[in-house]
């Protein structure tokens, strides 16, 4: 039997009282640990399937021309290949996603460095790198654009009518009338660069093709329909032609969000002109290189300020560089634009956002979403108001920190009891903030080694932004089976951040069964229901709270049809399920999302309930920073955080280090090096980023004050970790040197150029005053 949206229970529903211990909350062991760390989990490297050949790509070598001529070497053995062109697509030459502009394939001009332009495939993929150095491509070289500024001058067109994918502009209060009251307006401009999501495992997809069955691929990705998008578009297929199947995925912190349909295209239109199956897998160099990346940012604040501290409002203006194409820069400068006001309360504001076009290779997702750049300009500019004023840093958020009943950037009433007050106060007794920050002032007037120490404050949303989920109508299965366990049928997938794991336990505490007996099926399109993109800190939230009704669901059908008495025990499920399934057939309940009622967001005027529910923080970090090397190094890191409900501490803590980790990377070491476009250090030797040597201890808290709309009251944390740390660094480097730094990375090159630009002042400040 199959239910479709499934109520919660309500006064008076036989509910079952369960025989096992309590699963949610505890640490469970993960679901795929064991394949895992035995070696019995199947990576896309490690699957071959008969006759299989092996993809490459030939990409662009200039960044924006039309292509003149394809130069095939002669002497060459060109029979053994299969090769691809544009003119092999079937249907639609786009990836599909939002505005549809990115070409699966270049036809006759190119628009970045890395631009897939050709295909091919053989049996023997030790070949391969020579036959793309056999093919010559001749450009009519056009005018680029590498920087947001360029883009912003508009004196060269490369998209649309003036470079500019998204705006959005969020408006609250009379802002216009609010500066002749300031005592202070304080300016501040901050840049974030592009960051490598540095997965370990490489992006890669094998694809097969029968014309009568259609398109079968398998691959590492986060997103399974999204694949199933592009295929349909690009051969123009019907949606039972198109069969997606996520194999184990080592990583993706959004860089397998949409990349992954680009490469599912391509092999498939490899398989499909040669009838076999082919496998393409990048290799590091070809993943950095050519793949999404964190897009790079520039925040520029105006605020009025009194002189007590309390902010009467600002302008922020917040820009993206989107690369050649739209991908998600719409979604990325979306959430990017609501959390550029922090948790604090802004009487009047306005936010104008845009994402720029400039000819590099499109930037994407990455865990965050835009919210990590415009967070850190945000955090900067509150210590640099600060400053202004003559208060603490500490002081001037207490001043102005959002409370229940207040109203945010975009006028959604704080419903949820949040106290940021007493989180801060526990996140400075836990940093021993105060006398650190005493014994390092003193410590640092006779050292070459400068320590500081540096908060920031910050709030995330959880789920798709506005009316995203209301659009994505998320549908989410659980079956019991006649053996008497429960599978989970979602598309939301795995990648080591624990979505089987959670999912089960939700399910397995609802049905009150031990948690071996519930598995989660495999993310295959043909065989689960489209739950959304494993994405935007929503998979305990949004679909976790599916999972939880869809088990409720089949409680609730086996009490009614009286195969179930309240209380019972495993083995009496087991005989329930298979008296069911043997009188009636399948037992199986879905549910589909509903909106929470009471939240409404307006798209057009940007303004309502952005999102059901935030998760709010608090990061302190203690720096030191060598002036003989003029390295900045983090000692200590202190991450409080307000999560709803911790359903598995040991997966929640780690996602909390793991993304301090990368928000440190992201503030002091990794640089992403350009050149006309292209990346230049696209390998690990040279792009850097912080190993466990490189990291502090870090101290993970948890604050639980639930969740209504969130599976037994959890929230989104996967996002939620990265948000905070950059921002927490840079401004305990700050400290450190009394200087401003506002744009990162914050590389030893930078903090040298920094200080020994002040030193230079100072001198000549000094010889001034003695010829005076």
């Amino acid at each position: 039997m199959s239910s479709g949206h499934l109520r919660p229970p309500l006064p008076g529903d036989r509910v079952s009282r369960r025989k096992t211990e309590p699963i949610v909350g505890m640490p469970v062991p993960r679901k795929e640990g064991r394949d895992k760390v035995t070696g019995r989990a199947q990576y896309i490297d490690d699957i071959t399937l008969p006759g299989m050949l092996y993809g490459a790509t030939v990409r662009s070598t200039v960044a924006r021309g039309k292509i003149k001529k394809v130069t095939f070497a002669p002497n060459f053995p060109w029979q053994e290949f299969v090769i691809v062109s544009a003119r092999d697509i079937p249907g639609a030459n786009c990836v599909a996603l939002i505005a549809d502009d990115q070409p699966c394939l270049a036809d006759g001009a190119v628009n970045h460095p890395e631009e897939p332009i050709l295909l091919l495939a053989h049996a023997n993929p030790h070949v391969l790198p020579k036959a793309i150095a056999a093919i010559a491509i001749e450009y009519q070289r056009l005018p680029a654009i590498f920087t947001m500024e360029e883009s912003e001058l508009g004196e060269e067109i490369i998209w649309g009518r003036d470079n500019t994918f998204k705006t959005y502009t969020i408006e609250k209060g009379d802002v216009d009338s609010l500066w002749a009251k300031a005592d202070f307006v304080v300016k501040g401009e901050y840049t974030t660069g592009a960051q490598e999501q540095l997965y370990i495992e490489n992006n890669g997809m094998i694809a097969s093709f029968d014309r009568q069955c259609g398109i079968t691929v398998w691959g590492s990705m986060q997103c399974p329909y999204y694949v199933h998008k592009a295929l349909m578009k690009l051969f123009h297929l019907a949606e039972d032609k198109v069969r997606v199947v996520q194999t184990e995925t080592g990583g993706a912190f959004g860089g397998k969000e949409e990349y992954p349909s680009m490469i599912a295209c391509h092999a498939a239109l490899l398989a499909m002109k040669s009838g076999k199956p082919v496998k393409i897998v990048y290799d590091r160099s070809e993943d950095m290189a050519a793949t999404t990346k964190r897009h790079p940012s520039r925040t520029r604040h105006r605020t009025a300020v009194t002189r007590e501290g309390k902010i009467l409002g600002g302008e922020i203006e917040f820009v993206v560089d989107g690369g050649a194409y739209t991908t998600l820069s719409p979604v990325v400068l979306s959430r990017g634009t609501i959390h550029a006001a922090g948790p604090y309360f802004w009487p009047n504001i306005r936010i104008r956002a845009r994402a720029v076009a400039t000819n590099t290779p499109p930037h994407g997702a990455f865990r965050g979403f835009g919210a990590p750049q415009s967070l850190f300009a945000m955090e900067r500019h509150m210590d640099r108001i600060a400053g202004t004023i003559g208060v603490s840093p500490v002081e001037i958020r207490r001043r102005n920190f959002l409370k229940p009943g207040q109203t945010t950037a975009t006028e959604q009433t704080i419903h949820e009891s949040i106290d940021l007050d007493k989180l801060l106060d526990r996140a400075l007794a836990l940093s021993k903030y105060d006398v650190r920050k005493r014994r390092f002032q003193q410590e640092n007037q006779n050292s070459t080694r400068k320590k500081g120490i540096g908060l920031a404050t910050f709030l995330h949303g959880a789920g798709f932004t506005g009316s995203g989920e209301r659009s994505l109508s998320s549908l989410v299965g659980v079956e019991g089976r006649i053996d008497g366990k429960v599978r989970v049928l979602v598309s939301s997938t795995e990648f080591g951040q624990g979505t089987k794991t959670v999912l089960c336990q939700i399910a397995a505490e609802v049905l009150g069964l031990p948690y071996d007996s519930v598995e989660i099926a495999e993310a295959d399109t043909e065989q689960v229901p489209n739950s959304g993109p494993t994405v935007a800190s929503r998979t305990v939230m949004i679909v976790g709270k599916l999972v939880q009704s869809a088990a409720l669901g089949i409680r609730q059908t086996l009490l009614a049809s009286n195969d179930l008495r309240d209380s019972y025990s495993p083995a009496e499920f087991k005989a329930a399920c298979a008296q069911y399934i043997a009188e009636h057939g399948d037992l199986k309940s879905f549910s589909r999302y509903e909106p929470p009622p009471n939240i409404f967001w307006d798209d057009e005027k940007y303004r309502g309930e952005a999102y059901a529910a935030y998760a709010w923080a608090i990061y302190i970090a203690e720096v030191t920073v060598d002036l003989t090397t003029y390295a900045a190094s983090v000692d200590d890191f202190v991450a409080l955080q307000e999560v709803g409900k911790v359903l598995h501490p040991v997966l929640a803590r780690g996602q909390i280090v793991g993304g301090v980790a990368q928000g440190i990377g992201f503030a002091l070491y990794e640089k992403v090096s350009w050149r006309d476009g292209r990346m230049q250090n696209a390998q690990m030797t040279n792009y850097i980023m912080p190993t466990s040597a490189d990291l502090p201890l870090i101290r993970v808290y948890f604050e639980e004050l639930g969740n209504q709309h969130g599976a037994f009251g959890a929230k989104g944390i996967g996002e939620l970790p990265i948000d905070g740390p950059a921002p927490a660094v840079v401004n305990a480097v700050a400290d450190a040197l009394g200087m401003q730094f506002d744009s990162i990375p914050l590389l030893a090159e930078g903090i040298f150029e920094a200080v020994t630009s002040r030193s230079k002042k100072e001198e000549d400040a000094r010889v001034l005053g003695v010829v005076r």
